[in-house]
């Protein structure tokens, strides 16, 4: 190979690299802004009704304009959950915020620590969100699975570019 071509390929590698560095800290931030939002969520699922309360305000407001509304009426039958289920969703989105929440931030903060351990929870969360499929065959859930696993890719290449040996 020629000089020129080897420093074209030199080039384009280094390009490569600076876009999926991108992607990396996009979809990371992504998750960040996702997990704030759980987090917040779960501490009114645990603390508020207000969570409850606006749904319930949308989907009346639906209900009065299309008494056959598909949202309202799919949604309606789960306005009405127990205190037991309102305790396990807040639980639930606390926890799956604070985890991610802790684990954006090592990644954002380049801890080393940061990438194994968010590959494991991710991959995780991904067995559970498999495990859910099963059941409800959800294309959304499908959608998130595979969202995940794409960030979980990124994830790890940053890490084995990180702990590259310098050639």
């Amino acid at each position: 190979m020629e000089i020129s071509e080897l420093k074209n390929k030199a080039k384009r590698k280094e390009l490569e690299e600076k876009g999926i560095h991108e992607a990396f800290v996009i979809s990371i931030a992504v998750k960040g802004v996702i997990a704030a939002v759980q987090t917040i969520l779960g501490f009114m699922l645990l603390f508020t009704g207000s969570i409850v309360q606006f749904v319930l305000a949308l989907v009346q407001n639906e209900l009065i304009e299309d008494p056959g509304d598909f949202f309202g009426t799919h949604v309606q039958p789960l306005l009405n959950p127990s205190h037991d289920t309102l305790v396990f969703g807040g639980l639930y989105l606390l926890s799956h915020g604070i985890v991610k929440l802790f684990l954006v931030a090592g990644l954002l903060r380049n801890k080393l620590w940061a990438y194994p351990a968010s590959l494991a929870v991710f991959a995780l969360f991904i067995l559970y969100q498999v495990e859910r499929w099963f059941s409800t065959h959800s294309v959304w859930l499908l959608g998130l699975t595979v969202v995940d696993l794409v960030v979980m890719w990124l994830v790890w290449h940053e890490y084995r570019r990180k702990t590259k040996p310098v050639e």
